[in-house]
């Protein structure tokens, strides 16, 4: 949600004057930058999305939620009011790749308005409780970036969103860092143009050091393009000190790439006064940070709304008022990117410590290619039977794990020493029927060794030829080998199943690592090898 007041500086309203288009924004070192004329970019953002609500009537439970860019009506009342608070970027958390976003995207682009998204949607994100970077959540991922590459006021996209967010759960962060490499690689196979993707943090003290050194350190190919902050620590009539964004500046000066708040608005003590906003835009955190994204513009249960809507109508709350007589104030000043020369460096990775910080930066989970889950199933001679409902998933991996742990070693995930199978990306279907035919093979072929109870059955398998036999070949036999290209052609659409005969199992949130939970009960505890 971006906007213009009539105080706007001039360098924003020659971005603006393209008729129909917008000047994309680019970075340089730790900052952001109109492309054409080099001036910096300062975000005035507000997160713009209404809660979604999970449908428990259905037999699969599915998560819906209302996708903010295919509503016209929608966007036509809201628009204006944000422009009104000189907006001049949102933040939405999940859009429908399916869905036309046109008419919203012209009317956000005539107001000078850029977007950064969320990659994930509810029910198909990265748990932090069971993490997994694989096909079904690559092919999301790359589904929202094909639907918004044409239009230039598309800053970039959130891999993820407070995943990680404690000491127990710092693990996760390895697989959104995956996610981060793989997109980023996708949007240069594609040629589009240069759009970027960051990570969006909570403000957690214990994690954030280390949070914002694992995503800057390493491979510049995996390390993110910009950092994002949700930070609720200024409250009411609080200050740059009080608040500790005095101590947020010193942690950022040196970061090398641009790092801004993606959500403020501390709402406990009301009515807000908003008076951060003199800080963010003002020479206390201009010359660190580059703007923040305000929570939020609908009104929800949470009350952390600026507006009320109802239909097709929007109704300015007290928050409004106050937020905006704040927005219109502001004059960020910054440097022109010709006379700007970084020499900022990425940060040393984190050490990896139990209990402390446990996800290595290298080597990360391994690239989403369908392609390669595809090849591999079809070489398999014994797979799990399609009728097998997953609630079972648990205790025949716990199962077949259990009976020779090598036999899993090509699904194994182990952030804490980078362990990783060439086949923990796929599709649990496909996981769990390498896992049986790794152990039928172990066993000579013998035909009870295809049996699992009657959950797995003998198949014809393919050998592998021409494009598959030199992916299956990459990963040998065991599957612990490395294939590092993503898929390609159809193929990265069509699903983690891709193109085999049996029916493709999705289950959202539910990954191996939460099978491993389940199957614990079943004496798999060395499943994680």
């Amino acid at each position: 949600m971006r906007g213009i007041a009539a105080g706007i500086a001039a360098a924003t309203l020659f971005a603006r004057s393209a008729l129909a288009d917008l000047d994309p924004i680019v970075i340089k070192g730790s900052k952001f930058f109109y492309k054409s004329n080099g001036t910096q970019f300062f975000i005035q953002g507000i997160a713009y999305q209404q809660d979604y609500s999970t449908n428990a009537t259905s037999a699969s439970s599915s998560t819906q939620y209302t996708d903010p860019l295919a509503d016209a009506t929608r966007c036509a009342a809201d628009i204006p009011l944000m422009q009104a608070a000189n907006t001049n970027t949102i933040r939405v958390y999940a859009i429908d790749p399916t869905k036309d976003h046109s008419k919203c995207m012209q009317m956000l682009i005539d107001a000078g308005i850029y977007v950064i998204a969320d990659l994930s949607q509810p029910g198909l994100s990265i748990n932090r409780d069971s993490p997994a970077w694989t096909t079904e959540l690559y092919n999301r991922y790359t589904g929202v970036v094909d639907s918004v590459a044409k239009y230039n006021n598309v800053i970039g996209f959130f891999a993820g969103n407070e995943v990680s967010n404690n000491l127990t759960n710092t693990a996760a962060s390895a697989f959104v860092k995956a996610a981060v490499r793989d997109t980023k690689s996708y949007i240069k196979s594609k040629n589009y143009r240069q759009m970027y993707v960051g990570y969006a943090t909570n403000d957690d003290e214990k994690i954030r050091e280390d949070m914002a050194n694992y995503f800057n350190c390493g491979d510049p190919a995996s390390a993110i393009d910009f950092w994002g902050y949700n930070i609720y620590s200024w409250c009411g009539d609080s200050s740059f000190t009080e608040s500790g964004f005095d101590q947020r500046v010193k942690e950022f000066e040196k970061y090398s790439v641009p790092s801004f708040f993606a959500e403020y608005g501390c709402n406990t003590v009301k009515p807000r006064k908003f008076t951060e906003v003199g800080s963010i835009y003002g020479s206390d955190m201009t010359g660190t940070f580059s703007g923040g994204i305000l929570y939020m513009y609908f009104q929800e249960a949470n009350d952390y709304g600026l507006v009320q809507v109802s239909g097709g109508s929007a109704s300015k709350l007290d928050d409004y008022d106050a937020y905006s007589s704040q927005m219109v104030q502001i004059k960020p000043s910054g440097i022109n990117a010709a006379s700007y020369s970084p020499s900022l460096t990425a940060a040393a990775c984190p050490a990896v410590t139990t209990g402390k910080w446990e996800a290595k930066a290298s080597p990360l989970p391994p690239v989403a290619n369908s392609d390669l889950c595809t090849c591999m199933y079809k070489s398999l001679s014994c797979v799990v039977k399609s009728s097998i409902a997953s609630k079972s998933y648990g205790e025949l991996f716990g199962t077949v794990c259990g009976y020779d742990k090598k036999v899993c070693a090509g699904i194994n995930a182990q952030a804490y020493n980078g362990t990783y199978g060439a086949y923990g990306m796929c599709s649990a279907a496909q996981q769990l029927s390498f896992a049986f035919d790794q152990y039928y093979k172990s066993q000579n072929s013998a035909s009870t060794a295809c049996d699992f109870g009657g959950a797995a059955q003998v198949n014809k398998a393919t050998a592998p030829s021409g494009t598959c036999a030199a992916l299956v070949s990459q990963v040998g036999s065991a599957g612990t080998g490395t294939v590092t290209s993503g898929p390609s052609g159809s193929a990265t659409k069509s699903g983690a199943a891709g193109v085999l005969t049996v029916p493709r199992f999705d289950f959202g949130l539910v990954t191996f690592g939460a099978y491993v939970m389940a199957a614990g009960v079943f004496g798999a505890g060395m499943l994680l090898l």
